[in-house]
């Protein structure tokens, strides 16, 4: 059978018998898919009592059902489990945080936000992380009180990692 190079659909072939059943396969699939969003984080046990429609991000050390699909998407339907092989770059919901979780270098990574700038309302608010500022140090005059509170600014962005450390 002759399927999809991403996420492995099945296709239809000429004179195929039962056609229908190869292409409700690719629909409950591709609902799945479409705007994806998944139930909760990574889990590895199947849950005991699984909605048609729910889908899960199976973990890596799986048990069950799910025992040979470490990483899949798993997705619930009237007539059991589907597993669907992630691509680097699919990017789901996960319902109960509103975390995105995307599948990059063969692995999820959730919580992660990557991006060149932030902007608000055509203002740049972040953007490249800006060379090393040394503390305040020496001078004729010393103010110990400004001194202290522009270190803790600088930490802070170093923190943060507005400025390199």
């Amino acid at each position: 059978m002759e399927t999809t190079q991403r996420f492995s659909l099945p296709l239809l072939s000429a004179g195929q018998a039962q056609k229908e059943l190869f292409h409700n396969e690719s629909l409950l699939i591709v609902d799945a898919l479409l705007c994806a969003a998944v139930e909760e984080p990574q889990r590895n046990d199947p849950p005991a009592t699984p909605v048609a429609g729910s889908c899960y991000i199976v973990g890596n050390s799986p048990t069950g059902a799910w025992s040979s699909n470490p990483g899949h998407l798993a997705i619930y339907s009237d007539a059991g489990w589907r597993f669907v092989k992630p691509v680097d770059g699919l990017t789901v919901v996960e319902k109960s945080s509103g975390t995105a979780i995307v599948h990059r270098g063969g692995a999820w990574e959730s919580g992660i936000v990557r991006a060149s700038s932030v902007v608000v309302d055509d203002v740049q608010i972040i953007g490249a992380q800006e060379s090393a500022i040394a503390d305040p140090a020496g001078g004729a005059f010393i103010d110990s009180e400004s001194r202290f509170a522009i270190s803790a600014i600088l930490s802070a962005l170093r923190t943060h990692g507005l400025i390199a450390s």
